[in-house]
C-alpha cells in the first residue's frame, strides 16, 4: 500500500446492521477523496438510479484523502458526497465539506473513508475506536442539538474526559489525550430539512446539499472517530523538504513582508495571516481572542473567543445572521451559535430570511396571509425573531414545515418560483443555490457552478487573489502584473495570457481562454479541492505578497507533496488529467439523473438585470486595468455559444452536454459508457 493510504474503508449498512469494508487499492487510481467517493457512489448505486436523497439507497460516502493526517499545509478538509436533497430541480448527486480534525482521527483510526448505506429502524450513531466498529443507539442524544451532541458523545467514548490530560477510552480500548472527532446533524436534520447541514466541532459545518437530513432520513445522529495509529509517508525526508519549502510562501509571523499593508483586516485573506476569517469581533472594546485552525494548517482563519461565542465558525458561518442595525455584536454572534446548534446550513439560512421578510413586506406572508404565519415579524431584527424562525424550520412547525423544504421549493409550492428567481428577488442562481460573486463579472465562478451541481465556493480560484486585492484600493500587483502571474500557474494552459481577463473583448469572459480556464477550474476542484482535500480559502496559490517576486505555490507545491507522500512520481498535469476524469464520471452520473445541456441555464435575472459591477482584471481598450463591468448582463446566444465550446473541450457531445463513449473509454471508463448506452444516454 502506498504512502498516505490505510488500505481500508468502512461500510455501514444501517438496514441490515452490518459492518465491512471495501478495498482502497480499488481505487486509488482515483487519488483521494472525492473521486474515489464518486467511484464507490456509481459502483454501488449508480444502476439503481434514479431514486431521492432521502431514500435508503442513498449512500453518505467520506474519504478523506492521502494528506490527512499529516502536515500538509491546509488538506485537513472533510469530502461529503451522496444525492443531496437541497438542491433543485433534481436532488443531484452533490457535495459538501467541513474543516476541524475528522479526516485526520479517521486516518489515526486507521481508515480512508467511510461509506454509510440503508436506513436504521432506530436513532444510532457510529463509533469508531481504531479498528473498532460499533453501531450505538442514540437513545438520550436523538434531540440534542449540535454541540451537546458531540459532548455527549465524547462523554460516552472517554466516560473519564478531562480536556488535555489522559484519559481510558470506554470499553478498556486503551488510553488517549484526545477527544474524539465527531459529525452529527442536529434538530433540522433529524427532521429531514432539506437546509440541514453537518456540523464537526462548534462552527465547522457541510453547509450545501442538505447532507443533514440525509443523516435524519437514515436516523444517523453522528459519526465519531478515534485513533492512535500514523500516516504512512512514502518519503518522509522529500515531505519534510516541501514542508519547509513551502514556509516562503505563508505568511512569516516573525518577520511578515510589508506588515503595515497586510496586517489589516481587509488583507488578511490574501497574506493568509492567521486572522480569525470574518468572525464578528469588531466591535470595541474587543473581545480577547486567539486564532484556531484545522488539522494540518498554518492559516488559522478561525477564532476561539473569550465569550465562547460564534467559536471556530468562519466567514458565512459568522454572518449568516443579521440583527437590526446598532444590535450589539455579542448577540449577532450568538445568533450565528443558534444557527449551528440546529445545524441548519448557513449559505443556505442566508437566502432564505432575507426571501421571508420580502413576502412578508409584500403582504404575501403573515397571518391572515396567502402564505399563514405566526412568526413575529414585529420582532423581526431581534434574536427573539431569528430563534423563532429557526425553531419553527428545524421543528417544521407552522409555516416552517414548508420553508424547511428550502427557498426554490417553499416558493415552488406558493406559485412563486419563476417570477421570482427569474426577476432575482430569489436569487437563486446555481441548481437552488444563491449567487455568491455576480455571475455577470466572475465567470470563473458563475460557469464552474452552472457546470457543477451546487455553488462552486471556492474562493481563490479568482475571488481572494483578485477582487479582494484590487477592491482594497491598494493593489500590490497591477492588473497586467496579477493577471500574468496568474496565467503562468495554470499549468497546463499557462501559454494563455487571458485567462484572466473578465472583460467583454474577445479575448475577455466568452473566449476560448475562458473554455480553459474553466475546465481548469473542474478539474483542480475536482482532484486538489475534492481529492486532496485543499482548502478552497488558500489554494490555488496562483500568487501572494509573501514572496520577493509575488509567485505564489501553485502549480508546484500540489504535485512536490503528493508524490512525497504517496510515493508517486507524477507531474502536475497528470494529476488534473485525473480530476477530468472525475469530472467526468461526476458528469455522468448526473446525466443518469436527467441532466441535459438544456437544463444548464442562468434565471432570467442573470441576461436580463444589470450589473451593479464586481471588481476584476480586464483588458479595457486594449490595456489591462481593474474594472467593475457596471451594466453588464450575459448574453444568451453567447452563452449557449461557450456551453458548446466547453462540452467539445471536455470531450462531452455538444448538442446534449453528455460524454461521448471515445472519451470514457480514453479515461478508463469502459463500464460507465456502457451503462450511458444502456439508459439511451451516451454522447
Amino acid at each position: 500500500m502506498k504512502g498516505g493510504y490505510t488500505g481500508k474503508i468502512l461500510r455501514v449498512n444501517l438496514t441490515s446492521k452490518s459492518i465491512s469494508r471495501i478495498e482502497t487499492e480499488k481505487y486509488m487510481e482515483f487519488g483521494g477523496g472525492h473521486g474515489i467517493g464518486s467511484a464507490i457512489f456509481f459502483d454501488l448505486v449508480a444502476e439503481q438510479l434514479p431514486f431521492d436523497a432521502f431514500d435508503p439507497r442513498n449512500l453518505i460516502i467520506i474519504v478523506a484523502s492521502p494528506f490527512a493526517g499529516t502536515m500538509m499545509p491546509g488538506s485537513g478538509r472533510c469530502e461529503v458526497q451522496g444525492l443531496g436533497p437541497m438542491l433543485y430541480p433534481i436532488e443531484w448527486f452533490g457535495h459538501s465539506n467541513f474543516g476541524g480534525r475528522f479526516t485526520a482521527q479517521l486516518k489515526f483510526a486507521g481508515w480512508d473513508g467511510i461509506v454509510v448505506e440503508g436506513s436504521s429502524s432506530d436513532p444510532v450513531w457510529i463509533n469508531i475506536i481504531d479498528d473498532k466498529v460499533t453501531i450505538e443507539s442514540a437513545r438520550g442524544i436523538w434531540g440534542m442539538d449540535t454541540w451537546d451532541t458531540q459532548q455527549e458523545i465524547s462523554r460516552r467514548v472517554i466516560p473519564g474526559l478531562k480536556y488535555g490530560e489522559w484519559s481510558e477510552l470506554a470499553g478498556d480500548d486503551g488510553f488517549t489525550t484526545q477527544i474524539p472527532a465527531v459529525v452529527c446533524c442536529g434538530p433540522a436534520g433529524e427532521k429531514k430539512s432539506r437546509l440541514g447541514a453537518l456540523l464537526h466541532g462548534p462552527g465547522s459545518q457541510a453547509a450545501l446539499c442538505g447532507f443533514g437530513g440525509v443523516f435524519g432520513s437514515k436516523n444517523l445522529k453522528a459519526i465519531s472517530a478515534i485513533g492512535s495509529g500514523t500516516v504512512p509517508i512514502a518519503d518522509p525526508k522529500a515531505f519534510m523538504e516541501a514542508r519547509l519549502w513551502y514556509r516562503q510562501f505563508q505568511w512569516d509571523v516573525d518577520n511578515p513582508r510589508e506588515v503595515e499593508r497586510f496586517n489589516t483586516r481587509a488583507w488578511s485573506h490574501n497574506s493568509g495571516r492567521p486572522s480569525g476569517g470574518n468572525t464578528l469581533n469588531g466591535q470595541l472594546p474587543l473581545v480577547p481572542a486567539r486564532v484556531a485552525a484545522c488539522a494540518s494548517c498554518p492559516r488559522a482563519c478561525r477564532l476561539r473567543l473569550a465569550t465562547a461565542d460564534s467559536n471556530e465558525s468562519v466567514c458565512a458561518g459568522t454572518m449568516a445572521v443579521r440583527l437590526e442595525r446598532g444590535a450589539p455584536l455579542k448577540l449577532s454572534r450568538q445568533a450565528n451559535d443558534l444557527m449551528q446548534k440546529y445545524g441548519l446550513g448557513h449559505w443556505q439560512f442566508m437566502p432564505l430570511q432575507v426571501y421571508v421578510q420580502n413576502l412578508y413586506k409584500r403582504g404575501i406572508l403573515g397571518k391572515g396571509k396567502k402564505i399563514e404565519s405566526n412568526l413575529p415579524f414585529e420582532l423581526m431584527g431581534t434574536i427573539a425573531y431569528v430563534d423563532t424562525l429557526m425553531k419553527q424550520i428545524s421543528n417544521r412547525e407552522g409555516v416552517g414545515n414548508d420553508l424547511a423544504e428550502g427557498c426554490a421549493r417553499f416558493a415552488e409550492k406558493y406559485g412563486l418560483y419563476e417570477e421570482d428567481v427569474n426577476s432575482g428577488v430569489l436569487n437563486l442562481a446555481y441548481w437552488g443555490t444563491r449567487d455568491h460573486y455576480d455571475p455577470r463579472i466572475q465567470v470563473e465562478w458563475a460557469f464552474g457552478s452552472l457546470f457543477g451541481e451546487r455553488d462552486l465556493m471556492l474562493h481563490s480560484f479568482a475571488n481572494h487573489n483578485f477582487h479582494w486585492m484590487a477592491n482594497s484600493g491598494d493593489p500590490y500587483l497591477t492588473a497586467e502584473e496579477a493577471a500574468r502571474l496568474y496565467s503562468e500557474a495554470l499549468v497546463p494552459y499557462n501559454d494563455d495570457p487571458y485567462l484572466a481577463d473578465f472583460g467583454d473583448g474577445p479575448t475577455g469572459i466568452y473566449s476560448d481562454s475562458k473554455v480553459k480556464l474553466i475546465a481548469w477550474v473542474k478539474h483542480y476542484e475536482k482532484f486538489w479541492i475534492g481529492g486532496g482535500g485543499f482548502c478552497g480559502w488558500r489554494w490555488p496559490q496562483t500568487f501572494t505578497n509573501n514572496t520577493a517576486d509575488r509567485r505564489g505555490a501553485t502549480p508546484h507545491a500540489e504535485q512536490r507533496f503528493w508524490n512525497a507522500v504517496t510515493g508517486d512520481n507524477r507531474t502536475f498535469v497528470d494529476h488534473m488529467s485525473v480530476g477530468h476524469r472525475i469530472y467526468t464520471l461526476d458528469r455522468s452520473i448526473w446525466v443518469l439523473q436527467g441532466r441535459h445541456r438544456d437544463m444548464e441555464v442562468f434565471p432570467d435575472y442573470i441576461y436580463d438585470r444589470k450589473s451593479p459591477g464586481h471588481i476584476m482584471p480586464m483588458i479595457v481598450d486594449g490595456k489591462w486595468t481593474y474594472a467593475r463591468g457596471e451594466g453588464r448582463t450575459l448574453d444568451r446566444a453567447k452563452v449557449e455559444d461557450f456551453k458548446t465550446r466547453f462540452y467539445k473541450f471536455e470531450g462531452y457531445n455538444p448538442d446534449n452536454g453528455y460524454p461521448t463513449r471515445a472519451t470514457l473509454e480514453k479515461m478508463g471508463l469502459k463500464k460507465v459508457a456502457d451503462l450511458l448506452q444502456k439508459r439511451g444516454r451516451l454522447g
